[in-house]
């Protein structure tokens, strides 16, 4: 009996790494999707490399407050199987309507539904957690709106590419050894401008895996079934079988539903809400990945909406992209190319963007509105099954 509940225990860890992977891998190579930077297929294969290795490297002091610290109660097989199952399901519900959802927020509330039924809670620990979970989306959106709104015009002088016509890269066989050399029309900004998404792409999977590996598998190293590094090489495998299946729907999402993302904007994005989870997950913190995220990119499209300053005449000249705007439609877009138009970019200097051209509201509102009833979802039904069902 106790191995067959340890292979279920495996089977669901593993169904809960697919959702988590389906989920995540949209918000961390959305935009380079999105954007034409990236095949899926890519994004599938940096998602499991670098999300193993944030599981690796620091996901073990998430490991230890959701498998230990949370709840006073011992994660017995069957308990590890049915806390597993409900954040799986949730997960998979999100997965299906396209909409990434928090992991970590679902891995707590199912712990927490557990920890409310048996009365074992750490009262101390959830404030600290929802504490985290309230601030970190709030410094996100400042963070990002101040970028926008003040720093913005000097970055797209920095960063801002066009993108050109057939392959980034070539390999070259005029000498003894084939080597990649630019493509035809590949310049030199260009391939640096792209090599900085995708890194950025692969810095958030690192903190994605930082975080949410440990919703996978937490439950299993609570209750000894798995030693630490052994599950969590198992919950990063089973990210990267979501990754290269379930993923495509997120990834469409939030890289051509949710805004018309700039890829200079993607960049920000990325490297706030990356480096905030990366600190949390740290701290031993579950961190809402997708939430974090999602205010980001919320802040930043607030940030260039409400700016009162244009992008100067010097700042245009010195791009060697034509960046006429900071318009998303001028500017070149996940999801989009750069405007040609000589009378639309025209009459772009002349108006700072709308909020509307940077994020789409109704996609926006659906999205977030998701991320806080799956976890809802989660931590009842744990509660409801956990004290009305003879389980623990």
């Amino acid at each position: 009996m106790v191995e067959v509940l340890f292979a279920l225990g495996l089977v669901v860890a593993v169904f809960v790494g697919f959702n988590i992977g389906g989920s995540s891998t949209g918000v961390a190579f959305g935009p380079a999707v999105g954007s034409n930077t990236l095949s899926k297929l890519s994004a599938a294969a940096l998602m499991t490399v670098f999300a193993l290795a944030g599981g690796l490297l620091v996901g073990p002091a998430v490991v230890e407050s959701l498998g230990s610290d949370l709840v006073e109660t011992a994660f017995s097989p069957l308990i590890s199987i049915v806390v597993l199952f409900f954040i799986g399901v949730a997960l998979f519900l999100s997965n299906v309507v396209g909409v990434p959802a928090s992991t970590s927020m679902t891995a707590v509330g199912a712990i927490a539904g557990l920890g409310l039924a048996k009365q074992t809670l750490n009262s101390g620990l959830m404030l600290e957690i929802v504490s985290w979970w309230l601030v970190s989306p709030i410094v996100a959106f400042w963070v990002s709106g101040v970028i926008g709104r003040y720093f913005y015009p000097t970055l797209v002088e920095w960063f801002a590419v066009s993108q050109s016509e057939g392959s980034l890269l070539v390999l070259d066989y005029s000498g003894a050894i084939p080597r990649p050399r630019l493509g035809e029309n590949t310049t030199e900004r260009e391939f640096v401008g792209t090599a900085v998404v995708v890194g950025i792409g692969c810095y958030m999977a690192f903190s994605a895996g930082a975080s949410n590996v440990a919703n996978a598998v937490a439950p299993l190293v609570g209750n000894g079934s798995l030693e630490m590094y052994p599950a969590i090489a198992l919950g990063g495998a089973a990210i990267g079988l979501g990754a290269f299946t379930i993923a495509r729907r997120t990834m469409d999402t939030v890289g051509n539903d949710l805004t018309d993302l700039p890829l200079v904007a993607a960049i920000v994005v990325a490297t706030v809400s990356s480096t905030i989870v990366t600190f949390l997950s740290a701290l031993g913190i579950p961190a809402s990945f997708v939430i974090i995220a999602t205010m980001s990119i919320v802040g930043l499209g607030w940030g260039r909406a409400t700016r009162t300053t244009q992008l100067t005449e010097s700042v245009r000249e010195a791009s060697t992209a034509p960046v006429e705007s900071l318009a998303a439609d001028d500017a070149p877009t996940v999801g989009g190319e750069m405007s040609h138009d000589p009378e639309r970019r025209e009459a772009s200097r002349e108006n700072v963007p709308a909020a509307s051209d940077l994020f789409e509201p109704g996609t926006t509102a659906r999205v977030i509105f998701l991320q806080n009833v799956v976890p809802s979802i989660a931590t009842v039904a744990a509660y409801l099954v956990f004290r009305f069902l003879p389980i623990a």
